[in-house]
């Protein structure tokens, strides 16, 4: 990743995991993959790292947004949380079921168990290729590498066979959306999103103008109009400059 050595240098330690289904971690099915499961996983890491008592600076993006306000909400409002926030960093995440568009291919998945099953042995290369590159910005595709590189961390460990129990993320944010709006409108810990406005899956200006609207305490940076739903890739420079900004801001 390319923002991976320039947070390494800034900071003392950091630490990427991949949450369960995903990369090249297990890929139990049938398993009811949760937004509550994963940030059990986190804490426990955190715990097995004897990282509990330090404040943590979190980075995160689309899934990985909810489940950071999941543990951010434990610390925050019901206190069993094994996580002590020093800053969250949310980007394009559909933290709003309101102004989130899945893709096509995501709604049949999480809808669809019959159509599913079938869809999920049915994807190859070409789709998948077709699919990501829809949420890139024209200018700032992944080159041939990067994208195989994609589709093979998916397919490891047949992960194209649980996508559609891992989209039952998109109807959890539905059911516990006053939780975690909620703890994002309220929360005291320093907040920061940065945003890609290209992106189709959370359209610009709709997202963000509820983004301020609701959440008052939080800084924003909105990159250049062609970067899309990935910043991270797509504007490594852009959203570390925007990053390292909000970490010295307080």
């Amino acid at each position: 990743m390319q923002i991976w050595d320039p947070l390494t240098q800034r900071f003392h330690r950091v630490i990427a995991l991949d949450f369960l289904g995903f990369g090249f971690s297990d890929k139990p099915r049938p398993h009811r993959y949760s937004i509550f499961e994963q940030a059990s996983i986190v804490e426990a890491l955190v715990a097995h790292l004897g990282l509990s008592h330090q404040r943590l600076n979190l980075i995160s993006h689309d899934y990985g947004d909810t489940v950071a306000l999941e543990l951010l909400y434990r610390s925050d409002q019901n206190r069993t949380g094994h996580l002590i926030f020093n800053s969250l960093c949310l980007s394009n995440g559909g933290i709003f079921p309101e102004t989130h568009h899945p893709r096509l291919l995501q709604t049949l998945l999480k809808d669809s168990s019959i159509l599913a099953t079938v869809l999920t042995r049915l994807t190859n290369f070409m789709i998948f290729q077709k699919g990501i590159g829809e949420v890139f910005g024209p200018y700032t595709q992944p080159t041939d590498a990067e994208f195989w590189d994609m589709w093979t961390s998916l397919r490891y460990n047949d992960g194209n066979l649980v996508l559609d129990s891992i989209l039952q993320y998109i109807n959890q944010r539905f059911q516990h959306r006053d939780r975690w709006v909620g703890v994002l409108t309220s929360t005291h810990a320093p907040l920061h999103m940065i945003y890609g406005p290209l992106d189709p899956v959370n359209p610009h200006p709709q997202f963000i103008r509820l983004y301020v609207h609701l959440v008052k305490r939080s800084t924003i940076t909105v990159l250049d109009d062609h970067i899309s739903h990935y910043p991270q890739l797509e504007d490594p420079t852009g959203f570390l400059k925007a990053y390292f900004n909000f970490i010295h801001s307080f």
